[in-house]
């Protein structure tokens, strides 16, 4: 009987990893940043479709750290990884172009520099597209002009642990309090 629960519990693991695995295959990124990586992941967490949000770096040249970010002319961005079938890229643009003020140069409230500017990092063709044309439709619904860098994707730099789920570890934080908290609320969120 052991033998045979044995065997049963060994098959379903299998089972399951196989399942774990094509699930994970079936995971579409998307690579935004909006300001402080911070704010923009956990907007993102938030949303249906969204297994993962890791905070990161890219858009800038060489090998990059939170504490040698200054002159790499990389920008605090965000890595989505995100089911297709049950969101969209273009849902994700959405809510990309709603959870901050695409029209500010280097700038997301209080946070200044060229690390906390609009960005858009496309992986192919299609979401090149899609980000251009999401961004032309969002303009129609703005005064200023936006100045979101939709360029494409060389390389993704993943920030130490401590940047990762930040305002799910520290909401009690300052920061997460005054920024994070009245920007979720505000996307009803």
């Amino acid at each position: 009987m052991r033998k045979i629960l044995a065997a049963t519990l060994l098959s379903l693991t299998a089972m399951n990893s196989a399942d774990a695995a094509k699930s994970d295959s079936k995971l579409a990124h998307a690579y935004f940043g909006g300001g402080c990586f911070w704010c923009v992941e956990a907007v993102f967490e938030t949303m249906d479709g969204v297994s993962s949000v890791v905070s990161g770096f890219a858009g800038g040249k060489g090998k990059v750290t939170y504490h040698t970010l200054h002159g790499t002319g990389h920008a605090e961005v965000v890595r989505i990884d995100f089911d297709p079938s049950k969101v969209t890229y273009e849902q994700l643009l959405d809510l990309f172009w709603e959870a901050h003020d695409p029209t500010t140069l280097n700038r997301q409230g209080a946070d200044e520099g060229s690390q906390y500017r609009s960005i858009i990092l496309y992986t192919d063709e299609a979401q090149r597209v899609a980000a251009e044309k999401s961004r032309d439709v969002a303009q129609a619904g703005l005064h200023d002009p936006i100045v979101t860098e939709i360029v494409p994707l060389t390389e993704f730099y993943e920030a130490d642990e401590r940047h990762q789920d930040y305002f799910a570890r520290n909401s009690e934080n300052r920061y997460c309090q005054m920024v994070i908290k009245p920007k979720l609320k505000k996307l009803g969120r």
